[in-house]
Formats: structure tokens, C-alpha cells, sequence
């Protein structure tokens, strides 16, 4: 009765099988009419393009219909003005991972594309598009296309993640390996406290052979190898980049000032020394006596060649720096107030001599007293 049992349950497993691969060789439907007609954005519509903020073009389209309910994906096929998609710039998935009749691009992404199409920095341009319907290995382009005029900002479409500076101008001189590294603000932006003497520079998104090039051509951020020449004695700088916008600042850093509150003047003047760092290996410290006490408030000036700009803590009122995390000795900028957003010296540092060291470095901008 037991191999009965058995030989009845393997004939049924053998007919489902059977039936299983019957089931897979039924062929696959591929049938497909393309997608009708296209509804926003309109023919020739103009969009001025803002990469920098969260705005999107929506684009929409008729469905393509099928003689089944197999699954249909949608692409936007992008390309230059007078292309005819055999070649396309670029191809969009639609929302919904390609199931949506629909497609919901930001102003950011449609400037790379632009900007792959051809279409420069501060200017206008056309890209057409059309809508490409598959089912499985079938795809086919809606009958009709679009063009989208669009306005470019000034600006890089692409921002590098990273920033250097290199060549014999620049402390780390012509060696690509050690090319110094600029601190990134935001997306986009970069900032470095360094020296320059007189050579040249360049900047490159890479320390290592094969980065991307650019160069300052009257305050205008170009890429290209075309190198940036110096002249003069050896001065310290903040310059600043703003691929965003493709403009660069350069302002020469003449000295730093410890600023002491209750003088309501420096106490000490701070050098450049190299790699962004200003120092004072000695300045002579003493409280100021009022009648509830000794008063140790501190912050810092910068001499710059336009002016005064001062340094200071991002808390308005701050406590003994005993304890305190490293953040506690953060510089940004604050205003030329006299008791405002100042550090406090270690109660030890009265009537004493402190060494100063002001970084402004790509990790962090702090500062570190160190009582001698």
C-alpha cells in the first residue's frame, strides 16, 4: 500500500511539472501601441533653470496601450535640438521606477542634461523629448516629440565633491600628491586660508592624475588647464569658489588680532605660518580687575586688505573652556561687538605668557591656547 502511496504521488508531481513547463513555453505577448500624445510641459514652453533650489518640471503623457495587462515602463528620451533620438542625450526612467505616466524632474538635473546637450552657462537653448514605451525587449517612441526651451544659470552643472589647489604658486607646489585641499562650505563652495607666491596655479577636483581642471579668468571660474599666474612677494589669502555661480573671491589676509574685551583692544597680533594657520608664539596675558572680579574674555580680529572682520564663538555668552568639547573653541564669523560671542582664557593663563594658534583649516576653523 506504501509504494502505492508513493507511485500515485510521484505521477501527480511528474503531471505538474509537466503542466509547470507547459505553463513557461506559453510565448510572452509583446504586443504594444506606442504613447499617443504628450500633455505638458507645452511645445516651446521656457524654463529658467534655478539648480540651486527644489524646483521641478513636470512632464506628462497619454498611456501606451497593450493587448494584455502585461507591465509597460516609460523613459524620456532627451536630445539636442534638430536630433532624432537615434543618439539621445539621456534617458529618464518615469516616476514610480518607470511605471508612471509621468515624470517628475528638478531644475538641478535638467541643467546637467542641458549642459550635455550643448547648452552653456548663462544661456538659452532647446531640448527635445519624447516619450519611449517597452514591454519587455519591445520599445517604441511616441509618434510625436516636444521641445523645452530652457534658460541656464551661471554655473557649473556639475559641482565637484572635492577642491585642491596645486602648482608652483601654491604651498604644496607642482606635486599633484600634494596639492592642498580647500575646506567645502556647501555644495558647490570652497574655501581655503593659504599663501601664494609668484608662479602659477590651478585647481583640480583631484589630487591624482586624471581630475578635472579649472582656472580663474577675470573672476570667472572656467574649466580648462589653462594655469592662473602670480606675481609679487609671498601673501596669505582667503580665496573662495563658487561653482554655483561660477565666481571666485580672493581676499589677502594681512594678520590675525587677539582681541581682549574688557581692553576693548589686541593684545597680541598673530602671523601666517603655512597651511592655514596663524600664530603668536608669546603674548602676555593679564586679566582685567573690575570689582565682581577678573574678567578673561577673548575673541579675534582679521586684518584683511578691505577692513576689519572679526572672529569669534557661536555661543553669545560662554563659560571657563575647562571641560568643554572641541567645538567649544569653533571660530565663525560674529559681529565687532565688545562682550558678544567671546571665549574665556583658562583661569591659569593670568599674568601669564600664552602661545596662540588661530587653524583655519579644512577640518575645522578653532583655535588652540597654550599656556607657557
Amino acid at each position: 500500500m506504501r509504494k502505492i502511496v508513493k507511485l500515485a504521488g510521484g505521477l501527480l508531481l511528474a503531471m505538474i511539472i509537466t503542466s509547470s513547463c507547459k505553463k513557461e513555453n506559453k510565448p510572452l505577448d509583446l504586443n504594444l501601441t506606442p504613447v499617443g500624445s504628450l500633455a505638458t510641459p507645452n511645445d516651446n514652453a521656457d524654463v529658467k533653470l534655478d539648480p540651486t533650489s527644489s524646483a521641478n518640471v513636470l512632464f506628462k503623457w497619454d498611456a501606451a496601450t497593450t493587448d494584455d495587462s502585461g507591465l509597460i515602463l516609460y523613459q524620456i528620451a532627451f536630445d539636442k535640438e534638430g536630433g532624432d533620438f537615434s543618439k539621445p542625450v539621456t534617458k529618464v526612467l518615469s516616476d514610480g521606477a518607470g511605471v508612471q505616466t509621468q515624470l517628475t524632474i528638478s531644475h538641478k538635473d535638467l541643467n546637467k542634461i542641458a549642459n550635455a546637450a550643448g547648452i552653456a552657462s548663462s544661456s538659452i537653448g532647446k531640448l527635445k523629448w519624447t516619450v519611449i514605451a517597452s514591454k519587455g525587449i519591445n520599445a517604441k517612441p511616441a509618434s510625436a516629440s516636444r521641445t523645452l526651451q530652457l534658460e541656464r544659470p551661471a554655473g557649473f552643472a556639475e559641482n565637484p565633491a572635492d577642491l585642491y589647489i596645486t602648482g608652483s604658486a601654491t604651498e604644496g607646489g607642482a606635486d599633484l600628491s600634494k596639492a592642498v585641499k580647500l575646506k567645502k562650505v556647501e555644495d558647490g563652495v570652497f574655501e581655503i586660508y593659504t599663501s601664494l607666491k609668484a608662479g602659477d596655479y590651478y585647481l583640480t577636483d583631484k589630487n591624482t592624475d586624471g581630475g578635472k581642471k579649472y582656472y580663474v579668468e577675470n573672476g570667472i571660474i572656467k574649466e580648462g588647464t589653462t594655469a592662473v599666474t602670480v606675481s609679487g612677494d609671498v601673501k596669505a589669502y582667503r580665496l573662495n569658489y563658487d561653482f554655483t555661480s561660477a565666481t571666485t573671491k580672493s581676499m589677502q589676509i594681512q594678520s590675525v588680532g587677539l582681541y581682549m574685551s574688557a581692553y576693548g583692544t589686541e593684545i597680541g597680533t598673530l602671523s601666517y605660518i603655512g597651511n592655514g594657520v596663524f600664530e603668536a608664539p608669546k603674548i602676555a596675558v593679564e586679566f582685567y580687575q573690575f570689582s565682581w572680579g577678573r574678567d578673561e574674555r577673548y575673541k579675534f580680529i582679521l586684518h584683511t586688505a578691505a577692513g576689519n572682520e572679526y572672529q569669534g564663538s557661536t555661543n553669545a555668552n560662554n563659560v571657563a573652556p575647562a571641560g568643554q568639547p572641541a567645538s567649544y573653541f569653533y571660530l565663525v564669523p560674529v559681529t565687532n561687538s565688545q562682550w558678544d560671542n567671546t571665549y574665556k582664557f583658562d583661569p591659569s593663563a593670568d599674568r601669564k605668557n600664552v602661545k596662540v594658534d588661530v587653524m583655519l583649516q579644512p577640518a575645522a576653523y578653532t583655535h588652540k591656547v597654550t599656556v607657557l
